[in-house]
């Protein structure tokens, strides 16, 4: 009986156990299902998510994409927007206060919904709006944005927001001016300054310049005077492009009562705004006293140029100021009525005085120059005094100085440590009294010193930056041409030897080029430096050639309806169309600026000095062979035909 109890015992147990794993494993079960169950409805969530159509909500801020945008807009009358950046520090900075905004603008009557867009992603979207910096801030009413430029504060954006979603709120009209042929002359005439761009509706240039053009009218409108901002599209007022050489797109032209100056200024609301209001004052300053000007004389490092008159009343002063007016880029104009800064000057009333700054003063060479200005003298007259006497002999040639003192060629350049500091004057002007003794004899062409650091990019196009030598001399010639002196152990009598060899024409040009290629038949002729002459300069043919950096992805873009218009024109024996690697090749002729890629230009076969830039932004078989037929002098309707 014990053994049978103790057997029973031991079956009631299996058979528990038995049961109880039966229970673990329908448990499991059910928690697989309700995972599956998760899983399906996780995906289905997903699935939500890729189709972007659910606006999401981060601390009362809508979260919108490139998929829910549009669907979110529809039927709002207004709404504000944030286009952000998840790396920008401003915009992480903001967020307390964008959550703030939310939140007033929930609680107004009706509500207005406040919203971001991750613009690194949302890329539709933000290019839409033309984003291109973080964060921006938009105003959609009606789906019309309104840009907002104001006051980054709780306030500031509210009120605005608030102000737009007025029943009867409308954008105030344009602030630049539009002109035609009727109105232009009426306009321009009469107007002290007026700054006008000449556009044309499809150029990427231009559309991006008008919002920041728009703005800075607006804010010049505001001061008083005001100054007016005007555009004329170029395409339909092609009479006034033609009259005032507008040629590429955007052209910014600054008119006085009628008379056209070029615009150089920056392209941007705030540089606008402040170059223009520099513009709008008179070219040349006021001085009062002689101590001002013995200041510029002691430091300056640049000629100071000073009108002595009677007083406003004077002849002279007019036509100075005149003078003045289209050279106020490049010059810094002075004048004077007082007697103190005439006898510094030792000048009398009707005086125009040039004076060197001490540091180039030396003495092959007068300290000043001296012109006199009469109610009869031609403005011309005295802007030649200008540009004939502004550089010194010896000069020191720099990056900011360049372009408008250093233009003309030949240029002879001697490179070294070029340092007007206490410490190091003396070392600098004893290598400059050496250029000095043999620039006198050359009076036809200009001398500068340069800092061998600030032209190291210039050095190594001459093929002097390893020359080891501590003065290094090259000659900037016409036409883009460069010539070098061999390395060698510099003074004056070597530079001599050096300047008359180039003079006799037996200093041989250096042209950074690839080799030439062995086969140019293609549609598309290869151009390098060796060969740029023969096939771009040859006067019996229009050439258009591009300019290209072989890592360019637009180049890259380019490439097959470029060689597509190379093929077209194959037949036409006096049409070129050629490419150039400008990264592997110098451009012997300063006419052909490349500053970037791809840079087109057609050398017309009669203006080969005056290549026309192609400024279109239609890059295909089409917009090529359009501007050709618009520019080349050795294509006609017929020969298209």
């Amino acid at each position: 009986m014990r053994k049978i109890a103790l057997l029973l015992i031991v079956l009631l147990g299996i058979a528990h156990f038995a049961t109880v794993v039966r229970c673990e494993d329908d448990d499991t079960g059910a928690i697989d299902e309700a995972s599956d169950d998760e899983g399906a409805d996780s995906d289905e969530e997903e699935d939500d998510e890729d189709t972007g159509t659910e606006v999401k909500e981060e601390d009362g801020v809508l979260v919108l994409t490139d998929g829910n945008f549009d669907t979110f807009i529809e039927g709002k009358d207004t709404v504000l927007l944030e286009f952000y950046a998840p790396w920008c520090g401003h915009c992480k900075s903001f967020t307390p206060t964008y959550v703030n905004i939310a939140k007033a603008l929930k609680e107004s009557d009706p509500p207005i919904p406040v919203a971001k867009v991750d613009a690194t992603k949302a890329t539709e979207v933000a290019g839409r709006f033309e984003v291109s910096g973080y964060p921006t801030f938009k105003i959609l009413k009606n789906g019309k944005p309104v840009d907002y430029d104001g006051a980054r504060s709780e306030e500031a954006i509210v009120a605005k927001v608030l102000e737009v979603a007025q029943p009867d709120w409308a954008p105030p009209p344009e602030a630049v001016l539009v002109l035609t042929k009727d109105n232009f002359d009426e306009t321009v005439n009469n107007a002290d300054i007026i700054l006008v761009e000449f556009y044309a509706p499809w150029c990427g240039h231009c559309k991006s310049l008008a919002p920041e053009y728009e703005k800075a009218a607006q804010e010049l409108s505001k001061r008083m005077p005001p100054i007016p901002l005007a555009k004329v599209d170029a395409t339909v007022e092609d009479e006034l492009a033609q009259r005032f050489g507008v040629t590429g797109y955007p052209d910014l032209k600054i008119f006085r009562r009628g008379k056209a100056y070029d615009y150089t200024g920056p392209r941007e609301k705030f540089g606008i705004v402040e170059h223009m209001s520099e513009q709008s004052g008179p070219p040349s300053k006021p001085v009062q006293a002689a101590k001002q000007v013995q200041e510029l004389v002691k430091d300056g490092d640049d000629a100071v140029i000073v009108g002595v008159f009677s007083g406003d009343q004077d002849p002279a002063y007019e036509i100075y100021m005149e003078a003045c007016n289209s050279l106020r880029e490049d010059y810094k104009f002075l004048h004077s009525f007082s007697s103190e800064v005439a006898k510094l000057l030792q000048a009398s009333p009707g005086q125009v005085i040039l004076v060197q700054p001490e540091k180039f003063r030396s003495k092959f060479e007068p300290a000043s120059h001296t012109f006199p200005v009469t109610e009869s003298t031609p403005v011309s007259d005295v802007q030649d005094f200008f540009k004939k006497n502004v550089v010194p002999l010896v000069g020191h040639r720099k990056q900011s100085n360049d372009a408008k003192r250093y233009a003309k060629r030949p240029l002879v350049v001697v490179y070294y440590g070029v340092d007007f500091s206490f410490d190091y004057r003396k070392a600098t002007q004893f290598w400059r009294s050496k250029v000095l003794e043999v620039a006198k004899d050359y009076p036809e062409y200009t001398f500068a010193i340069a800092d061998e650091e600030d032209y190291a990019e210039e050095l190594k196009s001459l093929e002097l930056s390893d020359s080891g030598e501590e003065v290094n001399v090259g000659i900037m010639g016409e036409n883009g041409k460069k010539f070098a002196m061999e390395p060698e152990e510099f003074d004056a009598d070597v530079l001599r030897d050096f300047v008359m060899a180039f003079k006799k024409g037996k200093v041989q040009p250096i042209i950074k080029s690839q080799p030439l290629p062995k086969n140019n038949k293609g549609p598309v002729k290869v151009v390098v430096g060796k060969n740029f002459d023969a096939i771009v300069m040859d006067t019996k043919k229009d050439v258009l050639i591009e300019f290209y950096a072989p890592w360019c992805g637009h180049c890259k873009k380019l490439e097959p309806e470029y060689l597509a218009l190379g093929k077209k024109y194959k037949g036409h024996k006096d049409i070129v169309i050629a490419k150039m690697d400008a990264t592997a090749n110098d451009v012997p002729h300063d006419s052909y600026k490349t500053e970037g890629f791809p840079t087109i230009y057609l050398a017309p076969s009669n203006g080969k000095q005056k290549p026309i830039k192609f400024e279109g932004g239609d890059r295909t078989l089409d917009g090529f062979s359009k501007f050709l037929e618009e520019h080349a002098t050795k294509l006609s309707k017929k020969d298209e035909l």
